[in-house]
């Protein structure tokens, strides 16, 4: 798994790549914290290059999407394969996230 993060109008994006499960979880919710305590208001996850995510995975994007909450931030995931969909869909989860087709879409909803 790689994540490559850049700042945009405002909003740090984190692109996830690769698999976002146990073993790389760990590794995710570190990078995430970090970003979280620079004190980062929008966060926008494209998740295009995520090949496949686990439980793991999911509990460290419900654990930063609360700790954003928490701050008063928004969160906005993006650009989801429709296998990583699926799960989100089965796990309940695409009902929590605020999720787009696009990136330019998430973006734009994030500098809203």
């Amino acid at each position: 798994m790689t994540i490559i993060q850049r700042e945009k109008d405002g909003v740090m994006e984190l692109s996830i790549a690769g698999r976002l499960d146990a073993v790389s979880a760990v590794e995710a919710d570190k990078d995430f914290g970090r970003v979280i305590d620079a004190g980062h208001e929008s966060l926008l996850v494209d998740l295009d290059r995520l090949e496949y995510i686990s439980s793991a995975g999911l509990r460290v994007l419900l654990v930063v999407a609360k700790r954003m909450q928490q701050n008063g931030g928004k969160v906005a995931l993006c650009a989801l394969s429709p296998n990583v969909r699926e799960v989100f869909e089965i796990s309940g989860f695409s009902s929590i996230f605020t999720i787009f087709p696009t990136n330019n879409e998430a973006q734009e909803f994030l500098n809203a």
